[in-house]
């Protein structure tokens, strides 16, 4: 059986971590594994040398060539939404796609399949920093928040960053099975699957009016009181108004109805119990104003994807409470809005 020929476009100022990771899944030797293991192409875009997005100038060994024997095309991410592929590639890719080839794309590399119109009509998946701009930008995508990645057949995307460690194993998975790629995960030191959705991994932070709006002060209120039964005629009362003239004032400062916008501060408060402390799961859901751990899991399987115990050792770790490099936290900076019903 002949080996599965991977193609992977250099794309300027590309960051280089998503360029690595098809190195190192595919581009590795790992004929230990299996006699038919990837073979792994780097072709660049242009013909000249490469600037990646940390300063570090690649020049690839092929052109745009290569991708028309390709099994396999794995774009890596862009440097933003605001990346023009040149049309060479765009045609390269359509042409690949078309011969049979599978196409993948990392992190925002999902910009440049919709360029090429190769997700018209689909499902896609990328960071959830650029799903609003990639939604916008090409409204015919159906993109997905929450998934890590997305499998479409010939057609995968992936969330940002080491989501494409996770498809780039996925794919392993489908064409060798979930031993080999368990074994490549472990030489990697990961997960060969991750728990939950990217949605844990987006910042807890929810709307808060400035403090010169009229409910700033009964929303600071609320926040100390989170572990408290508010009701929403409470939170009213606190604000001298009535219930339905409250919901429209609050809707029109927050975006969120006041029972989301409680779920969500509610919510962002378990999630830093989990990450920062060892206190059992019951106790986190009484201190964050869910009452009963079942309470808090039933939240966290809905809006998160994933459990608070998984969350926990996701982003603490399964030592002592005292941080080390095994329980380092991760971080990220932008803020979403997850949905949860009233």
């Amino acid at each position: 059986m002949a080996r599965i020929s991977v193609v992977v476009p250099v794309l300027d100022d590309c960051p280089l971590f998503e360029l690595a990771v098809p190195c190192e899944v595919f581009g590795r030797n790992r004929l230990d594994l299996t006699p038919d293991w990837y073979d792994l192409t780097l072709c660049g875009t242009a013909d000249r040398e490469q600037e990646s997005l940390s300063g570090l100038w690649l020049r690839a060994p092929h052109g745009l060539e290569a991708m028309r024997s390709a099994d396999l095309v794995v774009v890596p991410a862009c440097a933003d939404g605001s990346y023009r592929p040149p049309e060479a590639l765009l045609a390269a890719l359509v042409e690949a796609h078309e011969r049979g080839a599978r196409i993948a794309a990392l992190c925002s590399g999902a910009f440049v399949l919709a360029a090429a119109g190769l997700l018209d009509g689909r499902e896609a998946a990328t960071h959830w920093m650029h799903a609003d701009e990639l939604r916008r930008r090409y409204p015919r995508v159906s993109v997905n928040r929450r998934a890590l990645y997305v499998d479409d057949g010939d057609i995968l995307t992936s969330a940002g960053t080491a989501a494409g460690i996770d498809l780039c194993l996925h794919i392993v998975r489908g064409d060798f099975g979930a031993a080999v790629a368990a074994e490549v995960g472990r030489r990697m030191v990961i997960a060969p699957q991750r728990e939950g959705d990217q949605t844990q991994y987006v910042s807890p932070s929810v709307p808060i009016p400035a403090p010169d709006k009229g409910l700033a002060p009964v929303l600071a209120w609320a926040l100390e009181r989170l572990h408290e039964p508010l009701t929403v005629p409470l939170l009213a009362e606190r604000g001298a108004m009535s219930t339905r003239t409250f919901i429209r004032r609050f809707h029109q400062e927050t975006g969120l109805t006041p029972i989301r916008w409680l779920t969500q501060q509610r919510l962002g408060r378990a999630r830093e119990l989990l990450e920062t402390t060892r206190l059992p799961v019951d106790v986190v859901a009484e201190r964050s104003g869910f009452s009963t751990g079942n309470g808090l899991r039933q939240h966290f399987t809905k809006v998160l994807g994933t459990t608070p115990s998984a969350y926990r050792r996701t982003f603490q770790g399964s030592g002592a409470a005292q941080p080390t490099a095994r329980s380092a936290r991760a971080t990220s900076a932008v803020a979403e809005e997850v949905s949860v019903e009233a």
